[in-house]
């Protein structure tokens, strides 16, 4: 078996790099599951950006038009007149990516775990049968804990949290997420609460499972209502390179992954453009230049994150009072974009009384963000 690009991981960034690449040239991919979705993943995406990539309509299973942000002792809303998000069925979303790809011609194995390389070629155990297959160039998309990023030595310098989520049964606003900042009882991330109907949302966090399970007191959700459990881990830094000689790294393999938020298929997403393009050229080692917009996004948001694990509680609710304020929140409203944070926070600190009450809180907060 030959091929001209094989793909290491079936998940979101996989299956797109498969759907651009596939009908150009010869496609394989490697996925170690069986069937695809699985993972734990809240699924939101920015409408702009999910209509801009050609994501499938049919993964989309509700529409967001607003954020909800509580701290400790207050609130503030954020809205918007139409949809700003979609919560996505990732098991969908995969799918009809892997679809669009197989009708173009490409190969999928199922159930394979890739082994490492030899000699040049993938040493991949495909339902209990030993292959060896080779390619010109191999992309590993096969997760955070990437077999591919270890194969070829790449170095990481990134904080790994467990994260956690459940589909529990209550009350929501349909088109809303809630945000929950409450470093007492999680001092490495915030809450969230992302409704997939009125009844039913994904409710999670990065940090411990006892956390979680605080948060459900506070936000009285009963956790005999739970329809679903999934765990799982995510890394939020940098792993170099992303590309090495024939093998280059894509998604979460390669930490392309908001700081901010943890999610990663957007980023993932446009770095596939990026390395299909650079790959169609016959110039891979293009593929890092062509994802500077990202990597600059990824910069900042571990900045904000330094910034965000520097900050106290009462630090938190004094940020909350900023935000909360009516001028911040006209910015945010007529300026932000959900998956451009970097502008979001330009054009709150280009904003000089919003500016001023941010350094009163901390200087070094604002030595972060500019």
């Amino acid at each position: 078996m030959r091929y001209d690009v094989l793909i290491i991981g079936g998940g979101p960034a996989g299956n797109y790099l498969a759907n651009l690449l596939a009908g150009e040239m010869r496609v394989g991919v490697v996925e170690r599951k069986g069937a695809f979705g699985g993972k734990a993943c809240t699924g939101i995406v920015g409408a702009k950006n999910y209509k801009r990539l050609g994501f499938p309509e049919e993964a989309i299973i509700n529409e967001l038009r607003g954020a909800s942000f509580y701290s400790r002792i207050q609130s503030f809303e954020i809205s918007r007149s139409s949809a700003q998000a979609y919560m996505v069925d990732r098991k969908t979303l995969e799918r009809k990516l892997a679809e669009r790809a197989l009708e173009k011609g490409a190969d999928y194995y199922l159930q394979a775990t890739f082994q490492g390389f030899k000699n040049g070629r993938a040493i991949v155990q495909h339902v209990g049968e030993r292959l060896e297959i080779e390619a010109d160039f191999y992309v590993g998309a096969d997760g955070a804990n990437s077999t591919v990023a270890k194969a070829i030595g790449a170095r990481t310098d990134a904080e790994f949290l467990s994260g956690y989520e459940i589909e529990v049964i209550g009350e929501f606003r349909r088109d809303f997420v809630e945000v929950w900042v409450n470093k007492d009882i999680n001092d490495k991330f915030f809450f969230w609460v992302a409704p997939l109907n009125e009844r039913v949302a994904r409710v999670g966090t990065l940090g411990s499972l006892r956390s979680l399970r605080e948060f459900l007191r506070i936000r009285r959700l009963k956790p005999t209502s739970v329809l679903e459990f999934k765990s799982g881990s995510v890394g939020l830094g940098w792993r170099r390179a992303w590309v090495k000689d024939n093998v280059a790294l894509l998604g979460d393999a390669a930490l392309q992954i908001k700081p901010t938020t943890a999610g990663g298929i957007v980023f993932g997403a446009f770095c596939a453009n990026a390395l299909a393009d650079a790959i169609l050229n016959g110039n891979p080692g293009e593929y890092e230049k062509l994802c500077k917009a990202i990597k600059r996004q990824i910069s900042f948001g571990l900045k904000f994150r330094r910034a965000f694990l520097g900050m106290s509680q009462d630090d938190i609710e004094k940020v909350f009072e900023v935000l909360g304020s009516r001028e911040a929140i006209e910015v945010i409203e007529s300026q932000a974009e959900f998956d451009d944070h970097l502008k979001t926070a330009k054009a709150i600190l280009k904003r000089p009384r919003l500016l001023a009450r941010l350094l009163k809180v901390s200087p070094s907060i604002v030595r972060y963000l500019v």
